[in-house]
């Protein structure tokens, strides 16, 4: 048994153990069956028994089931009315983060982010002190207008541009911009999924409760002093502590093609070059299978010629159950040691220069670049060999690097399962790299390659509706979700993205999530249990003061938030804090607002999605986000509670 399995295990029993005292302590058999759902959705969040999606699902549908166990369980009825499990799917929340979501795929789409990354090396020249606080308020400002984690995503290749022209190293640019945008998705209500969704379960909360208790809802910019307070600390953390708390590795990103073998060979000690290999009639190699040779010769093949026509390269040509013939001509990717002794195994001829692939593998067609795997990506948990990676890619993966290590080609790298962050450096062709841009299961970092892929002509359409969309949210009572659609819509007619491009820029992942939550903490609110948690914590708070009850469910949430999604963090503290509100006589919406808020604070370990996507290119461990993450969860809480109590 792994100690994986034995800790869940271990936890489980735990869990149960919690459960049956709950069922005894609890008023009512409807509170107890909720909880025993909120401890089960813990579970299997904190645990990632299975992906959060499926958990919130799961958790969704067993809701719904109780309408038919009802008599089995107890209950008079269902914990939630079957006709209304499914409104999440239309609520306000969901609808404006598709929204959202396309409207920032919109503006990469035609090239802003180039022009910004243009824009602030002009500003601030070489100077990390200059280049810190221009990059992180502009991630910021973008993150305050879209998810925080796509805006970072937006934002990794014109970071890792900077740290090419700059000669800084992306350990001390990356983790700044990473943090700067979760700050910067407390700057408006609708910055993150928390903040988009905290309007709805305050309207969820008020049909619980009698007149004189109604909640306001918040404005767009009601939550923008304190975020911008937020942001600020966290640009002056890191100018007067980076120093001292990011990592002092130098990562020259450079990724032109004349740098482009020196930076991999010093940030990764990868000192690979091309060679190319005539296959005599007499070698042995004749028969054998590319998967016969790569892992224990640690050579990569990236192009193969056989006869006189058969050229094998990029997605579709290249598999490793090619064979090899005679007369094949090779190109490999490999360093010098290693290519004469397979030239030597196996009698191959080596050629001095490139003749077969001159053209085809010049810098100006192919060349290494690095690919992250980000949250989310469906390749999560697969390996380069279960997906055919180089035949269906197109990419050769030579190294990857995860947790601070770099593993290369006979390290089994291509047998590993991939996990989020992991950074891919890989042989491929520009034409193939220029595709993966589009696919939302890879980040590419390398952007400085030839290619041309934008749609520049369409920024004017691009900035005209995201500018409509803006001044409809701010100006008009129409629905957020109407406003952000509105948008959306208007890229997609203007030919700023075809709707294929819509589809994938929306994370499904994150729409079922939210979607599916929303009926647990309708469940947790109508049926007692927020206000019977909520009793149980004044009972232990005591006499204190509102704003220690008010720290005390900061703290909580910024809990959650490491150990779970901040969307389900949202949906079962809100509840809880507005029924706390209502016990101690303090504002219910501002408490509720106090939990949206808190669970951006997520920077102690690499759990956030921002987070994990950072982690990767910028080389960091999670000593590293402790170090500097530590402080500032601890500045987070004490900038966001002098803010809440001053505009509040």
């Amino acid at each position: 048994m792994s100690s994986q399995t034995l800790k869940r295990l271990i936890a489980a029993v735990i869990f149960v153990i919690i459960g049956i005292f709950t069922a005894n302590a609890v008023p009512s058999i409807e509170i107890a069956w909720v909880s025993a759902l909120l401890l089960l959705t813990i579970y299997l969040f904190v645990f990632e028994i299975v992906s959060v999606d499926v958990a919130a699902i799961s958790i969704m549908v067993l809701l719904g089931i109780t309408s038919l166990l009802a008599p089995l369980m107890g209950l008079e009825k269902g914990l939630v009315d079957t006709s209304h499990l499914f409104d999440g799917f239309a609520s306000n929340a969901v609808m404006s983060i598709i929204a959202v979501m396309i409207i920032g795929a919109g503006l990469d789409r035609t090239g802003i982010m180039g022009k910004v990354a243009a824009f602030i090396l002009k500003s601030g020249g070489t100077s990390e002190k200059r280049i810190i606080p221009i990059i992180s308020s502009t991630v910021a400002i973008i993150s305050s207008f879209m998810q925080n984690v796509g805006a970072a995503a937006l934002f990794l290749p014109v970071v890792s541009r900077i740290s090419a022209r700059s000669g800084l190293p992306m350990s001390r640019l990356l983790m700044p911009m990473g943090f700067c945008a979760i700050l910067g998705g407390t700057v408006t209500m609708v910055g993150s999924s928390p903040l988009i969704l905290l309007n709805d379960l305050i309207l969820t909360s008020n049909m619980a409760l009698p007149a004189d208790q109604q909640m306001h809802t918040w404005g767009l910019f009601s939550v923008t002093p304190v975020g911008l307070a937020l942001v600020a600390s966290g640009i002056l953390y890191f100018i007067i502590l980076g120093r001292f708390v990011l990592p002092s590795q130098a990562k020259d990103n450079g990724t032109t093609a004349t740098h482009a073998m020196n930076y991999f060979r010093e940030t990764y000690g990868i000192d690979y070059d091309l060679f190319e290999v005539v296959v005599p009639k007499s070698s042995s190699l004749v028969g054998k299978l590319l998967d016969d040779i790569e892992h224990d010769e640690r050579i990569r093949v990236i192009a193969a010629l056989r006869g006189s026509d058969d050229l094998r390269i990029g997605p579709g040509g290249l598999a490793r159950d090619i064979g090899i013939e005679a007369g094949s001509v090779l190109g490999i990717l490999a360093s010098l040691d290693n290519i004469r002794k397979f030239a030597e195994h196996y009698g191959l001829e080596l050629r001095d220069n490139l003749e077969t692939f001159s053209e085809l593998l010049a810098a100006t067609k192919a060349g290494i670049a690095e690919v992250v795997i980000p949250p989310g990506s469906k390749l999560i948990g697969k390996s380069a060999r279960d997906v055919w990676m180089r035949k269906t890619y197109g990419i050769a993966m030579v190294a990857m690097h995860r947790g601070g290590e770099t593993l290369r080609e006979g390290d089994g790298i291509r047998d590993m399962p991939l996990q989020a962050g992991d950074t891919m450096v890989v042989h491929t062709t520009w034409e193939a790299l220029a595709r993966l841009e589009h696919d939302r299961n890879f980040v590419i970092v390398t952007t400085e390659y030839p290619h041309e892929d934008l749609r520049p002509q369409k920024i004017g359409f691009a900035l005209l509706f995201f500018s409509i969309a803006l001044s409809m949210v701010l100006f008009t009572d129409l629905r957020l979700s109407v406003a952000l659609l509105t948008g959306a819509i208007g890229m997609v007619l203007s030919g700023v993205l075809t709707i294929e491009e819509a589809y994938e820029a929306v994370s499904w992942k994150t729409v079922f999530l939210l979607a599916s939550l929303i009926p647990l903490g309708l469940a947790v609110e109508t049926s007692g249990t927020a206000k019977w948690i909520a009793e149980q914590v004044v009972g232990l708070v005591g006499g204190a003061d509102p704003w220690i009850i008010q720290a005390s469910i900061a703290a909580l949430a910024t809990f959650f938030t490491l150990v779970m999604s901040n969307v389900g963090a949202t949906v079962l503290l809100v509840p809880l804090a507005v029924n706390v509100a209502l016990q101690v006589g303090a504002d219910p919406a501002v408490y509720a607002l106090t939990v949206a808020i808190a669970t951006s604070n997520s920077f102690l370990i690499p759990t956030h999605q921002v987070n994990a996507l950072i982690m990767g290119p910028g080389g960091y461990r999670v000593p590293d986000f402790m170090r500097a993450g530590g402080v500032m969860t601890i500045l987070f809480l004490i900038v966001m509670m002098l803010m809440m109590n001053l505009i509040f």
